[in-house]
């Protein structure tokens, strides 16, 4: 059964949510989603805009939103369930930095091991998308009216980017203490609290790292699994690179019990996360 029809879905949920960051009321509503964070319209449009374009898709069994409490059953006799983040980063939109789109393809069941094919759209400067799929990370930049294929994203063994997330307040002793040494090692900060635009950055240009530990107020984490980390994943191993949690366990080994638990993730070339892993006392 082929993605394809799902992929076009995402294309055209790409352009309508690039309409509504352009034109629509950047104002929160009086919703919080079920993490308890204030949702913005456009959180909640882009939301509505994606479910619509995957309830046309007879093979879409079900989808799971950061927006929404509980997974939603579109077509019951259907084989795919994906999981999306509509809107990552939508708290950048009021200074104009670019946000992005995270989709996670998964056949029968959301678990880690199912993933078949990954997808993040970012909304910037110009529009791009991003899929893995087939054993390969391809590059895709709407022009002319079509998006059209750059390139295949390999990762380097070694980067020189540098983005630290989370409060540093709160960071453990041995992850500032990796942080600082990297920064000594000449690597350059890029860190924009969007992790749809840092992770592509990464990718783009080569490698580093992207971290979001565990910290001493949010222990878990706070990005989330099915929407978020296993999707991104399952685009950095695709690409090369390394994705695991605080010990060192890979990411994609993440069994989920609720559709919006947490972890604590880690994203990059080799050299980084082998770093990351010493730091935490795991095995190289």
């Amino acid at each position: 059964m082929t993605l394809r029809p799902i992929f076009y879905a995402i294309e055209r949920s790409a352009h309508r949510i690039r309409d509504a960051i352009a034109n629509e009321d950047l104002c929160y509503s009086q919703q919080c989603n079920s993490t308890g964070d204030m949702q913005l319209k456009l959180d909640i449009q882009s939301d509505l805009i994606i479910a619509e374009e995957f309830s046309k898709i007879a093979a879409v069994k079900a989808i799971a939103s950061e927006e929404k409490e509980e997974a939603e059953t579109l077509h019951p006799d259907g084989r795919y369930m994906i999981a999306y983040d509509p809107l990552d980063g939508s708290s950048l939109i009021d200074v104009d930095l670019s946000v992005g789109s995270i989709f996670g393809i998964y056949d029968g069941e959301f678990q880690a091991n199912s993933m078949i094919a990954s997808v993040y759209v970012v909304y910037g400067p110009r529009l791009e998308m991003v899929t893995a799929y087939k054993g390969g990370v391809r590059h895709f930049i709407y022009r002319h009216g079509k998006f059209l294929e750059q390139d295949t994203i390999k990762l380097k063994e070694k980067g020189k980017l540098n983005a630290p997330g989370g409060t540093q307040q709160f960071w453990p002793k041995h992850h500032k203490e990796l942080v600082d040494g990297l920064f000594a090692e000449g690597y350059r900060l890029r860190y924009s609290g969007g992790m749809v635009p840092d992770l592509h950055q990464i990718l783009l240009k080569g490698g580093g790292i992207f971290s979001y530990p565990g910290t001493s107020d949010v222990p878990n984490g706070k990005l989330r699994q099915l929407f978020e980390v296993i999707p991104f994943a399952f685009i950095y191993e695709q690409a090369g690179g390394q994705a695991v949690k605080n010990k060192g366990v890979r990411l994609m080994e993440l069994v989920p019990e609720h559709p919006h638990d947490t972890s604590p993730c880690f994203f990059g070339s080799n050299y980084e996360i082998d770093k990351l892993k010493d730091a935490y006392g795991a095995k190289v």
